[in-house]
This record gives C-alpha cells, sequence and structure tokens, in this order.
C-alpha cells in the first residue's frame, strides 16, 4: 500500500472512532444540565443552546491559528495536539461540577478542537493531485459514518454507565485513535519558515488576494449555514407529521438516512470530481440539495420527508468533498494550512449562526417557510459559484490537467 494510501485508511478510521466519540454526548447534554442542578426549563434549554455553541465560538476565533501552526510545524503535529488535548478535556467533562465549569470546558475544548481539519489538511496535501477530491470524499464518509453513531453509542453507554462515565469513554476513544495516527501515519512535510511578525489579518489578505479563494470561503459559510439551519430544528416539522410517542424516533430516522446517502455518495463523486472537476460536482450537487430543499414545504406524510432527506443526503456527498479539493487546488503555495484554518472558521461561523437564525425564521414564518429559505441561500451561492469561482476553477483545473497527461507521457 502507498503512503498516501495507508494515510488515508488510517484516518477513515480514527475520524470515524473520534467523531463517534465527540457525538456520543448530543443525546443527553440537556440531561448531564439537569444532573449538575440545572432545572428549571427555560434556564436549562438557554444552558443547553449556550454551551452546545461554546465548542463552536472558541474553534471559530482559534482555526487560523492552528493553521499557521500546521503550515510551520506539520499536519501530523497538529491531528497530534488536537486529539490528545480533547482527550484529556473532554476526560475532565466528567468531573464537572456545574453549568459553569461545563461551558468552560467545551470553549477550551474548542480551542484545542481541530483533529478533522488537520486531517483534511494532511490528506489533502500527501495525496496526489488527481486522486485529492476521491480521497476527501472517502474522509468525509469516515467522519460522516462516526457522525451516525456516535449518537446511538452515546444513548446506549448513558443508559448503563451514566452520563459521566460516557466522558472517559470518549476521552479514550480520542486517546487511542491519536495514537493509532502517532504511530503509523507518516506525512511527507518540509518545514516552511513562518514569519511570527506578520498578522493574522494580514495572511488572510495574502490568501484571499489569490482568486477565487475568498469566494470559497463565502461558499463553505453559506453551505453550513443552510444545513444546519434546518438540521437542529428537523424535529420541529416532524412533531407536525407524527405522534408524540414516536416523534423522536422518526427525527433520529430523518437525520440518520441523511448521513447514510451522504456516507454512500462522497467517494463517488470525490472520484468524479477528480475526473471533470471539483467544481462541476460542487455547483450540481448544491443545486440537487437546493431543489430537494423545496418540496419538503409541502410533505403531509412523515415517510415523504425522510425519502427527501435521503435524496438531500445523496447531494451532500459532493459538497463539502468538494470545496475542500477546490481550497486545495487554489491555496498558496506553502499555506495551505492556513487557507484551510480560515476555511474552517468560515464553517464553525455558519454552524453557529445557522441555528440562530434558522430559529428566528421558525419563530415568524414557521418550520414549512425555513426550508424555501435555505433552498433560497443555496440557490445564491449557486449564483456565487457561477460567477465567482468556476471561471477561474475550470483554467486551472484544465492546466492542471495537461499538465499531468504530459507527466505521463514523459515517464511512458
Amino acid at each position: 500500500m502507498t503512503s498516501w494510501k495507508r494515510n488515508l485508511f488510517i484516518l477513515v478510521i480514527s475520524q470515524f472512532f473520534v467523531i463517534s466519540a465527540m457525538t456520543m454526548i448530543i443525546p443527553f447534554l440537556p440531561l448531564f444540565l439537569q444532573e449538575l442542578g440545572v432545572n428549571n426549563p427555560e434556564t436549562l434549554g438557554i444552558w443547553a443552546g449556550v454551551i452546545f455553541g461554546a465548542n463552536f465560538l472558541t474553534a471559530f476565533l482559534f482555526s487560523p491559528f492552528w493553521g499557521r501552526m500546521g503550515d510551520k510545524y506539520g499536519r501530523k503535529m497538529m491531528i497530534l495536539r488536537s486529539g490528545f488535548g480533547m482527550a484529556v478535556i473532554i476526560s475532565l467533562t466528567a468531573f464537572a461540577i456545574g453549568p459553569i465549569s461545563l461551558l468552560l470546558l467545551r470553549l477550551l475544548n474548542g480551542v484545542v478542537s481541530g483533529f478533522i481539519p488537520a486531517s483534511i489538511g494532511l490528506v489533502s496535501t500527501n495525496t496526489p493531485k488527481e486522486k485529492v477530491g476521491y480521497a476527501l470524499g472517502i474522509l468525509q464518509s469516515g467522519s460522516v459514518s462516526g457522525a451516525i453513531c456516535g449518537p446511538l453509542i452515546g444513548g446506549v453507554l448513558a443508559s448503563n454507565f451514566g452520563y459521566s462515565m460516557v466522558f472517559i469513554i470518549t476521552g479514550i476513544c480520542i486517546f487511542l485513535a491519536t495514537m493509532v495516527v502517532f504511530f503509523f501515519v507518516k506525512e511527507e512535510f518540509t518545514p516552511i519558515k513562518v514569519s511570527e511578525k506578520t498578522s493574522t489579518l494580514a495572511e488572510f489578505k495574502m490568501i484571499t488576494e489569490k482568486k477565487p479563494v475568498l469566494s470559497l470561503f463565502l461558499v463553505v459559510f453559506l453551505i453550513q449555514f443552510a444545513i444546519m439551519g434546518v438540521n437542529p430544528l428537523l424535529s420541529l416539522f416532524v412533531e407536525e407529521l407524527t405522534t408524540p410517542e414516536t416523534v423522536a424516533f422518526y427525527a433520529g430516522v430523518a437525520l440518520s438516512v441523511m448521513g447514510f446517502a451522504n456516507m454512500i455518495t462522497s467517494p463517488v463523486l470525490g472520484k468524479l470530481s477528480d475526473k471533470k472537476g471539483a467544481q462541476h460536482v460542487l455547483i450540481f450537487s448544491m443545486i440537487g440539495v437546493a431543489v430537494f430543499s423545496i418540496p419538503q414545504a409541502f410533505v403531509t406524510d412523515i415517510w415523504q420527508l425522510i425519502s427527501l432527506r435521503f435524496m438531500i443526503g445523496l447531494c451532500l456527498g459532493g459538497l463539502l468533498p468538494a470545496v475542500n479539493t477546490l481550497i486545495r487546488m487554489h491555496a498558496p503555495s506553502g499555506m495551505e494550512s492556513r487557507t484551510y484554518g480560515f476555511s474552517n472558521s468560515a464553517m464553525y461561523l455558519g454552524t453557529m449562526i445557522g441555528p440562530i437564525l434558522g430559529g428566528i425564521v421558525v419563530s415568524n414564518i414557521g418550520v414549512r417557510g425555513l426550508f424555501f429559505v435555505c433552498a433560497i441561500v443555496l440557490f445564491i451561492n449557486v449564483g456565487i459559484l457561477k460567477t465567482k469561482v468556476m471561471p477561474t476553477a475550470n483554467k486551472t483545473f484544465y492546466k492542471q490537467k495537461q499538465k499531468r497527461n504530459k507527466e505521463k507521457i514523459l515517464t511512458q
């Protein structure tokens, strides 16, 4: 097995365990807060929302810094730094004594997080350029499958061992996954001199001067904004379509089928992006998500909703892997990790703002109206892709393809 394939295989398995571990806490976070003494229903909702979002807030702020460190010390070093850091902090969460200590630990976890972005950076920079789309698609499958299994495993463990023990098990899983990366992942990395005097803002200007990087950051933000604007509020819509006793079950099914579909198509669409261009896969996948979002506003049966969520999942497999492929294609040489750092900040920002504005939309025009709003956002994103990304991406893709063809002819 070649080095890049071995790295990919190990990181897919490691990402599965890390994401599974990190999502184990989702089903019982409000219940854990009750155990910590937050019993008022209104206060409980506020604390749960703040604590859930705290992780993304600090991850948004620190992602560019870790991107700079990745270019200076290597992407593998960033994976190890994040993995061991999260293992310790999440294990300590088991000993939280109140909502404030839990909030501080979640903020700290966001500071050291970055296992997945660093993995993307390592795979994209150590994989042959003609295979990057396929590799990132496979990597996404590992993340999505972990996100599907994590809440289920967390629910089972919490019911058998208690909430605190789940945090300890989560920390152990992340620690073991990081140890596997430490021993078996090999990175080809040449240290790059990174000026300590250059500010984050100056680096952002340097990176975004190269077209169409800034537009790709906006695309990442709007994708995450539209998807996360719906997902946390989907159970409210499921409640309209089914009985109170089955809401939790069908809400889980609606999210799970989308994840399974995403997991299935990510490698396929990643391979297609290597052949035809990530920009084409991205734009058609985004149109698909937007088109399948609209009929959801008119469904009258739970299985209609589940079927449409499955179709959306099939299209989602072509979004983030394709964007990350394009970012790798256009990132300034020697600044790949920093470029991904800013991209991840855009993603975290969309993850934070999406549910907030989604809640405002639902309170004013209802859940069904939310599907129209998200479709409009995605169609706007399609417009940005066609006008700001496609012209440059097409030229770059065909230049790289011609270069690879010439290299093949010379080696034969």
